[in-house]
């Protein structure tokens, strides 16, 4: 990451990261089952190279003001037997999440067909964290997110929208299909740790709070990001962001009415059309013929979306990660319940 140097880095094994991230959970006042859970998420973007969404965002779940306010048990609040509206209780996103992609998996299989609502939660992590888990169940999933503001509209200069994520999971004959896209520009949990660690950010992502455009990570936080697209194709992003509001709407009999989150999972049986291995190989052989497609010149391979991750996840179980030594120390305060862990 810019602005950081090689001793600034620490490199510790999958069972060094995976001790350390559920110390701090723990020390924040997570039991046992749901500091793995949100361990084995966290652990998992590291894994795939995504380092924003791994070991620091605990130190983004402490600072969340949802953190320090009452939870309540996750709940169904109306439900059918093929659909279920689920309320966090305003736990952490990645327990709900992880619980509705249970739901939807479980519904699914009984039924062909899910569709799952959740809402009053926050920071539910990778999209698709949860996309891979069904897809590897043998189902077909589309998971849509609509958050609070924190992107601007098309034209505009304050946040109207949140950064909205698409996933979709399919099976396969190997590991699954996982395409994974917010509608912003730039992530938030990325904006967020280069902010803690006085980073940069691209050109053209985020505005300021006086609208200006920025590339310091800390007056972007102050500001606003922008749809993905940028200041001239930004539209496109802006239009998805709103495709994701109006499905997250869904939830709003069951959340406040000045919170905008709602999730959703919609899940199939690839069976319910055609026998599921036929699908899975259907499937492979249209990735394959993409795969062969004539390149350009200077490109070595036409990947796949999720192909990327799943190569560096395959490498760092065996090297392990690395994350920012000023983020260790800080999980290590939070494992001795140090809540001002100076992150």
């Amino acid at each position: 990451m810019a602005n950081r140097t090689i001793e600034d880095r620490v490199r510790l094994t999958v069972a060094e990261a995976r001790n350390c991230c559920e110390a701090a959970l723990r020390g924040i006042g997570y039991d046992n089952d749901d500091a793995r859970i949100m361990t084995d998420h966290m652990l998992d973007a590291a894994l795939c190279g995504y380092e924003y969404a791994g070991l620091p965002k605990v130190l983004n779940v402490v600072d969340a003001p949802q953190f320090r306010q009452p939870r309540r048990p996750i709940a169904v609040s109306r439900e059918t037997q093929l659909t279920a509206m689920i309320d966090g209780g305003n736990n952490t996103g990645m327990l709900v999440a992880h619980r509705a992609a249970e739901d939807a998996i479980e519904r699914a299989e009984a039924n062909g067909l899910a569709i799952i609502c959740f809402t009053n939660t926050w920071m539910t992590g990778r999209s698709a964290y949860y996309c891979e888990m069904i897809a590897r169940a043998g189902f077909v999933v589309i998971h849509t997110v609509s958050i609070p503001p924190l992107v601007a509209p098309f034209g505009g200069t304050r946040a109207a929208l949140g950064t909205n994520p698409i996933a979709f999971g399919f099976p396969t004959a190997s590991d699954p299909l996982v395409i994974d896209m917010g509608t912003s520009a730039f992530m938030w949990t990325d904006l967020q740790l280069r902010g803690r660690l006085g980073a940069t950010i691209p050109e053209g992502v985020a505005l300021g709070p006086s609208g200006q455009p920025t590339t310091d990570a800390n007056t972007a936080l102050q500001g606003t990001l922008l749809p993905f697209g940028g200041l001239e194709g930004g539209y496109k992003g802006f239009g998805l962001a709103l495709a994701m509001d109006a499905l997250g709407a869904l939830a709003a009999a069951t959340r406040p009415a000045d919170d905008i989150s709602g999730f959703m999972f919609i899940v199939f049986k690839p069976e319910v059309f055609l026998p599921t291995e036929a699908y899975r190989r259907e499937v492979t052989r249209r990735i394959n013929v993409i795969k062969a497609t004539p390149r350009q010149m200077g490109v070595e391979e036409i990947r796949i979306p999720g192909e990327r991750s799943y190569r560096t996840r395959a490498r760092l179980v065996q090297d392990g990660i690395e994350i920012d030594r000023k983020v260790r120390s800080a999980l290590a305060r939070l494992a001795e319940g140090d809540l001002d862990h100076g992150g």
